[in-house]
This record gives structure tokens, sequence and C-alpha cells, in this order.
């Protein structure tokens, strides 16, 4: 159900009520994307049926799922297009055109192409934890994970959060616990890492599928590299990779979880739900304490609608297709 987690917490409580975040977020619903617009995004239902609702509740977890369609219009097409309309027009005039007008020729290339592209699909999953106050974002990288929060608080502008961060440094707790074997009760090291120098150089070395318990290790964090990527194992019931920005990468759960499950494996969504939250509650917790609990100042500013770009059901505008999206 989670393949990553980016964490934020919520600035108040959250009490709202169920009939009221279905009707802002279907103000935001996704549409598929126009062919003429690079991409479209918005909310589709966490079941995955077309007409569930878009936010569903289950033992007092909230999820919400937003899904994001984008054109696929490699660059190499447009270039080669574009410089064949180029040699063309400095043949009929002898003049090589301009800055401007091979801006110009590449968006009409582009705005021509477009409805030919394939278009490709991703979805992200939201978890609301009201008890904690913790909301988890499942992506792959900061600027997605950015972007579904951006959504949420266009759906709900008095809604505020921030990035969690702990009191002490991951990557500098990481680094302590690869070097003693020592890491926070309940876990364990498991057989992948990525240690990297805060010197100019900034060299890497990466582990995997390896022994870490090495005189090799220890030397390399004994000369000044430090942790910021290990895979580790939460009580024998979910493993995953932290990175130094405090993500979870990479997490499954393990085969004692379903063993314990009255249905084995052959879950529906909401006991797939109830079992996930209840593991990812219990790791994140101990996680964060291992980690020195949360900072006592905020460290972050409340994540805010990005300025610049609107995001909506309806696609986002443009004139060319996003060749580096986090998406």
């Amino acid at each position: 159900m989670f393949k990553n987690l980016i964490l934020y917490r919520l600035d108040t409580p959250w009490n709202r009520r169920i009939d009221e975040v279905q009707e802002r977020l279907e103000e935001g619903r996704f549409v598929p994307c126009p062919s003429t617009q690079p991409q479209s995004s918005g909310w589709v239902a966490p079941r995955g049926e077309a007409n569930a609702p878009l936010v569903e509740v289950v033992q007092g977890q909230w999820l919400f799922r937003l899904q994001v369609e984008q054109r696929v219009l490699p660059a190499s097409v447009v270039r080669r297009q574009v410089e064949e309309q180029m040699a063309q027009i400095e043949a009929e005039t002898g003049r090589k055109p301009g800055k401007k007008r091979q801006q110009e020729i590449k968006d009409e290339v582009t705005l021509t192409l477009l409805p030919q592209a394939f278009t490709k699909r991703a979805a992200s999953m939201v978890w609301l934890n009201p008890e904690t106050g913790v909301l988890a974002v499942d992506a792959g990288s900061q600027g997605r994970a950015d972007a579904v929060v951006t959504h949420l608080i266009q759906a709900m502008p008095d809604l505020a959060m921030r990035l969690i961060q702990t009191a002490e440094s991951p990557s500098a707790v990481m680094t302590a616990w690869l070097l003693d074997d020592t890491p926070a009760a309940g876990f364990t090291i498991d057989r992948d890492a990525e240690l990297r120098s805060g010197d100019e150089q900034r060299s890497v070395v990466r582990y995997a599928r390896h022994a870490l318990d090495t005189d090799e290790v220890k030397m390399h964090i004994q000369s000044g590299k430090q942790v910021t990527r290990m895979a580790m194992t939460w009580r024998e019931r979910a493993s995953f990779v932290l990175n130094e920005l405090l993500q979870l990468k990479k997490l499954s759960l393990l085969d004692l979880v379903f063993e314990q499950a009255p249905q084995g494996k052959d879950l529906d969504f909401d006991a797939n739900v109830a079992i996930w939250t209840g593991e990812l509650s219990g790791l994140i917790t101990e996680l964060l304490e291992g980690l020195g609990g949360t900072a006592s100042e905020p460290l972050a500013a409340p994540v805010a609608v990005a300025s610049t770009g609107t995001s909506n059901a309806t696609g986002t505008s443009g004139s060319a297709a996003p060749t580096d999206a986090p998406w």
C-alpha cells in the first residue's frame, strides 16, 4: 500500500467532518489530461473504484489519493522538428532565426505534437493520523510530496503543516548506529548503506547486499564520512531505507505481519489500511524516539501553496510538456 513516506505534522488538531473534506476535494477531482495540455492532476478515490468517495476513514485513519497524468513528449522529437523548421526558414530567408523566434517555433511544435503524445499516470496516497497529527505522503521525492501537500492546501486553505524535524540529525544518528552496531531498540541494520564525505570532494561509498559490520566500513566513518542512507528492519515486521532527510524509502511489511492476520495476504482495502497504518504508526513513533524525538522548536516554515503555476483537476497550464517534473 505504501512504498515511501515523507512525514509532515499538522500545526493544529484535525477536527474536520468527512462530508466537508469530501466536498472540498470534489472541487479538485481528477479529469484526464486535455489533448493540448502537458499535465493534469486531481483527487481520485483511495479505493481505486470509479464512484467511491475521495476520502476514506478506516479505524480513525484518513486516506486521500492524488493522481497526476502527463503527456510524454520526448525532447529529441521536439528538437528534431525545431531544427528542421529552422533550417527551412534559413534556406528561405538566408538568415538563421533569432532566439525569440526559435522559442516561438519550439512552442508551436510542442503544441502540435502534444495531442499525439502518450500519457502516463502516477498516484500518491496520503495518510493522516489525527491522533498524532502526522500526515504521511507516499512520494519518492520531496518535490512530489510538496506538490501533493499543495493540492491539499488548495482544497483546504486553512490547513497548515510542516515537515517533521528530529532533535538529532538522522545522518549523525545513523552513523553512530553503524559505527557501534547499536541501533535504537527495535531496529536492526540490514545490508545496504550509503556513506558520504562532508569535504569538497563529496566522495560517496555505496554498499548493496553487503555486510556493514566490517573494519572497512568503520574506516570510512572514522575518516569523516557520514551515513546518508541505510536499510533497516523494525521488529521483524517492516523493512525500509532511511535517508538523511528523514524520508522512508522501499517500505515493505514482512511475512510475520501477514501470518498474524486472519486473512493472510488476501486483504480487502479496509483490512489492508488497518494493518499498514497500525504497523507504520508503531514504526514512526519508535523511529522518531530513536532520533531524539521531534525538535522542540520548528525548524521549517509551514508548507504554503506555491506562488507560481496553477495545478488543478483540469491540468497545469504551459506551452511545453515538462521534462524534469517530479512525477
